[in-house]
């Protein structure tokens, strides 16, 4: 059969066996159903208005009321009229006004964490134009800025040891919103609820105490799953900040489908809302589909997704990628299983948006760098060079500690893999250079494979679509996933 794999701005084509499976999310196993166009403002609504386990803001917030509400940045979400920032920030401030609060009062911030901060046009797209032009004049949208001391407070470290830093103005406000996508992350199983505070709102050194080895190479984090430490940190570090705070986030979290439509919304307090979220969720995210473990997974790699430009290309990016899709299919994994990227790989780091990761790279091929493990000695020593610092504050550059948690995930493809091939790479030394073997085709690649490692009559899956949509984790057709 004849597939067409994402590759540099566009495809490429591929010849496999007939016997293979192919996986399109969203298409080969439907998605729940969402929530039509024209009852979307209602459900959010009703959500917000009947939130588990704290009172409605028409209770929490009064005027003189200083209220923040905190947006995730353009990774993740959607950008259509109906997205759920859109629809659930402008209900969202209509309660705040009809309990008294005084537009004055009212503050959008941008949870972009160690993320790039996002430009004016981006932040205008993400909360569309009306609702931006009536709070940015008076500087009342806003990026977190994880390395400005002035705009973050030191609350100590929770009952694990890990340090706890937060944005001030959440922790001086008298109401806090975070609004959230309960959508298929690898890191921690979603998106949404205390994940979205843990990580947005904070800086790199209480990042560190989760995005690290230590914890992404433990094997409850590959396969994914929601009950992982990670994930346990992520509620831990939340509720630390509530306690330190002494109130409560008030969360409105949306369960999107494979195009960022919402399946359903729930608003409330974390702790007791994530597992009924979860549970409505996990009905889109962990898919029963494979009939059999997979020697062959084969899939392709644009150039622009996810992070920005240059993701499937830049070398330390693309491999993190890799192993994103193996933390979400490692169910359906053979303890061979080989993975197949068509990838351009053409040397393009896009410098501008990862100015630190050619740096990496090159260490990398260093001295006593065995693994992609060994680079994490120099973790603090990148996080904390200046001129970096500066570029993602004022340069819109992702932070340089950012890196270091791609490295991370990068390393467990390698762990969970018996080869990877980048196929179709302009400049395949780039490849090579992290440990990935290079192959002109895919039919080469496979061909290659079925010499060295899964045999004559591989089970094959195809993924055509990894990247264009909103990904699930595949598991076993008789399995049952217990969130």
């Amino acid at each position: 059969m004849k597939l067409d794999f994402e590759y540099g701005q566009g495809t490429v084509t591929a010849e496999l066996p007939d016997d293979t499976d192919v996986f399109i999310a969203g298409e080969t196993v439907k998605d729940p159903p969402f929530i039509p166009e024209d009852r979307i403002v209602e459900e959010t609504l009703k959500s917000i208005r009947n939130p588990i386990g704290m009172e409605p803001l028409s209770v929490l917030a009064h005027k003189g009321s200083r209220c923040v509400i905190v947006f995730p940045d353009k990774v993740k979400g959607g950008e259509q009229p109906t997205s759920h920032r859109k629809v659930s920030i402008r209900l969202i401030v209509e309660e705040l006004y009809a309990a008294g609060v005084e537009k004055k009062d009212i503050l959008l911030l941008c949870s972009n964490g160690l993320h790039r901060r996002n430009t004016d046009k981006e932040l205008e797209e993400i909360l569309g134009t009306e609702l931006y032009n009536e709070f940015a004049p008076s500087g009342q949208v806003r990026s977190h800025d994880s390395e400005d001391p002035a705009q973050l407070i030191d609350l100590g470290r929770d009952a694990a040891g890990d340090p706890v830093v937060m944005n001030r103005c959440v922790y001086e406000a008298d109401v806090a919103v975070l609004i959230g996508h309960v959508q298929a992350n690898p890191y921690g199983g979603y998106s949404g609820g205390y994940k979205h505070c843990a990580t947005g709102i904070t800086n790199w050194r209480c990042i560190a105490s989760h995005h690290v080895p230590a914890v992404m190479h433990r094997d409850d984090f590959t396969p994914v799953s929601s009950h992982s430490l990670m994930r346990q940190k992520f509620n831990e570090i939340g509720m630390f900040m509530e306690e330190k705070m002494g109130k409560r986030f008030f969360c409105c979290d949306a369960v999107l489908d494979t195009m960022s439509r919402q399946i359903a919304v729930f608003s409330g307090y974390a702790k007791e809302m994530m597992p009924v979220s979860f549970r409505e969720a996990d009905r889109r995210t962990y898919v029963p589909f494979a009939p059999y473990k997979y020697d062959v997974l084969v899939f392709g790699a644009p150039q622009k997704f996810h992070y920005g430009d240059g993701m499937g290309t830049n070398p330390i990016m693309l491999m993190q990628a890799i192993s994103a899709q193996v933390i979400r299919l490692k169910r359906v994994m053979s303890d061979r299983c080989v993975i197949i990227c068509a990838s351009s790989c053409n040397g393009y780091f896009h410098d501008e948006l990862w100015p630190y990761t050619r740096k990496m790279y090159e260490m990398f091929q260093g001295d006593y760098m065995n693994t992609l493990t060994d680079m994490h000695r120099y973790a603090e020593y990148f996080a904390t060079n200046e001129e970096w610092i500066r570029l993602y504050r004022y340069g819109n550059a992702f932070h340089p500690f950012h890196g270091f948690s791609m490295i991370s995930c990068a390393h467990i493809a390698e762990r969970n893999t018996a080869a990877i091939y980048i196929c179709g790479a302009e400049k395949p030394g780039y490849a090579r250079g992290m440990g990935m073997k290079t192959r002109a085709t895919i039919e080469e690649a496979l061909e290659d494979a079925k010499k060295k490692y899964v045999g004559e009559k591989p089970h094959i899956l195809a993924l055509p679509q990894t990247f264009k949509r909103c990904a699930v984790h595949l598991m076993m057709k008789e399995e049952v996933y217990e969130g």
